[in-house]
């Protein structure tokens, strides 16, 4: 008998990563973001040799990490992140030097496509107390996608619309988490000792996803992916296994207020657009054949065939091909060097390719 599984779409599961993950239908979320533990944290909190609490990253943390235990750890929940993502899926895991590059390792052996390693370069670090060390000053975050095949989105327009019109480049300063930010307990201490800013959740989800996309957060911890998601109306699921974490999460991501539908566009990219054939806007109407199609100056024109090939003189083919012969050029765009009369004047046959009329296929 087949357990069909629904989606806990917009919720946060209390439980353990790789077991939850394992109740979730395959091929359901279009992207992952994970911050795992450092170390492998089944049995409790990391605690020295003394049973007092390691709270960040320091020389005790080094001595006592299980390498093979951890890789495991790793591997489970990461195959299971595998499983879960669509196929032009992507994930986002963040680490420090303890951990990232052995996750970076098992994300390619598991059969991810890495695309970027982002350096997030914090304004505000912690100083090295003991000053054996450099001011540890950043976290590495890796991108990649589900697989080599994987057409990934990533919105370039869109992030470059946030750097001043500057393509965005993989160091990003942002500040630490602090002020209103930063959740506390009830002695007035914080919650989470690494809970991530909004305003690196706000980045991530703007370069990889779209409105109404399914994001997962295996390690939710303070909830910071789920109040983000909602904010830009994408969807959740977050999993963590502290019930404390979780009625913080729950709280924190109740009191979010969506941006309202006006403030949700993002620029369009050339990748947006339908891949379609010319002839398929002659085969839906769209342009009848016979119509006139001519360049932005009208000097050259050519004739729309049934077959969806255009005619200029002598030379017949492509819009493409028609388009580099009457310019004497190697190549042509023909999409937007043809254009058409419209009720506003000339008007590039590229417009006629609207995603509603040519919604993409499904993913299988």
């Amino acid at each position: 008998m087949e357990i069909v599984r629904e989606l806990p779409l917009d919720q946060i599961l209390l439980g353990d990563a790789a077991r939850t993950m394992r109740m979730l239908p395959p091929a359901s979320v279009h992207c992952v973001f994970a911050d795992p533990p450092y170390n492998l944290q089944l049995r409790g909190e990391l605690r020295r040799p003394d049973d007092s609490l390691v709270d960040g990253v320091d020389d005790d943390w080094d001595r006592f990490t299980d390498f093979a235990a951890y890789d495991a750890f790793t591997r489970e929940w990461l195959t299971e992140c595998r499983r879960l993502l669509r196929k032009d899926g992507t994930i986002w895991v963040i680490g420090s030097y303890h951990n990232i590059f052995r996750i970076g390792a098992i994300l390619q052996d598991l059969g991810f496509w890495i695309l970027n390693d982002v350096i997030w370069r914090k304004s505000n670090p912690m100083p090295n107390f003991r000053g054996r060390r450099f001011t540890n000053a950043h976290e590495t975050l890796i991108w990649a996608a589900r697989g080599q095949d994987s057409r990934y989105r990533f919105n370039y327009q869109a992030m470059k619309s946030l750097n001043d019109d500057l393509q965005m480049r993989s160091d990003w300063l942002i500040p630490l988490c602090t002020g209103a930010e930063r959740l506390k307990n009830e002695h007035g201490l914080k919650l989470h000792p690494t809970q991530k800013p909004e305003a690196l959740l706000h980045r991530i989800l703007l370069a990889s996803t779209m409105q109404d996309d399914i994001v997962l957060d295996p390690f939710l911890g303070s909830g910071t992916s789920a109040a983000v998601a909602r904010r830009l109306q994408r969807h959740y699921i977050g999993i963590e296994r502290h019930p404390a974490y979780v009625e913080a999460a729950l709280g924190r991501v109740r009191r979010v207020r969506p941006v309202p539908e006006g403030g949700l566009a993002t620029t369009a990219t050339r990748r947006d657009i339908p891949r379609v054939a010319f002839g398929s806007l002659v085969e839906r109407g769209l342009i009848a054949p016979g119509t006139v199609l001519t360049d932005r100056m009208r000097r050259v024109s050519a004739v729309v065939a049934a077959d969806g090939s255009i005619r200029a003189g002598a030379v017949q083919g492509s819009i493409h091909k028609v388009g580099a012969a009457v310019q004497n050029a190697p190549s042509c765009n023909g999409w937007t060097f043809w254009h058409t009369d419209g009720p506003d004047g000339l008007l590039p046959i590229d417009r006629l390719r609207d995603p509603a009329l040519f919604p993409p296929e499904p993913e299988i």
